[in-house]
């Protein structure tokens, strides 16, 4: 699981987010793809090993996902503490249930879907997009 905490600079988690998504897309490329961070999901629950071990139970968390070329990094908040999660497109397994899910690797963050994920709504569906297109999926498209 490649989740760091990123409240300081982390000279790990910057070499391995290279590695595993590439680097961030130029400037112009952002223009172009209409923006590559998402707005803020409130997220609804963590499984056991994301969950930060000092989470603040009365706190209301956070999340926000960037695109990169190949895969995304989801970040979150814990009070003063900042921790990012990189995802691999080809690791990344989204359901859209209740909540909207994001899964890699066994661990799972949930997404409410309330007014914040529909205002999200066409970023997620670029991350679909992008993830399908990384993994070259024509045979869905029937």
């Amino acid at each position: 699981m490649m989740l760091f905490d990123t409240t300081d600079t982390n000279k790990e988690y910057l070499k391995e987010t290279k590695d595993r998504v590439g680097k961030g897309f130029s400037f112009f490329e952002k223009i172009r793809m209409g923006g590559v961070s998402s707005g803020k999901l409130v997220v609804e629950e963590f499984s056991a090993k994301l969950q930060p071990e000092d989470l603040l139970p009365s706190a209301v968390n956070y999340a926000t996902i960037v695109l990169r070329p190949r895969g995304i990094i989801v970040h979150f908040r814990n009070g003063l503490n900042r921790y990012s999660w990189i995802i691999p497109y080809y690791r990344l397994v989204i359901y859209h249930t209740r909540t909207f899910t994001i899964h890699a690797n066994g661990h799972f963050i949930k997404l409410k879907r309330n007014k914040n994920y529909h205002e999200n709504k066409k970023f997620l569906d670029q991350m679909i997009d992008l993830k399908n297109d990384s993994l070259n999926l024509e045979y869905y498209d029937g």
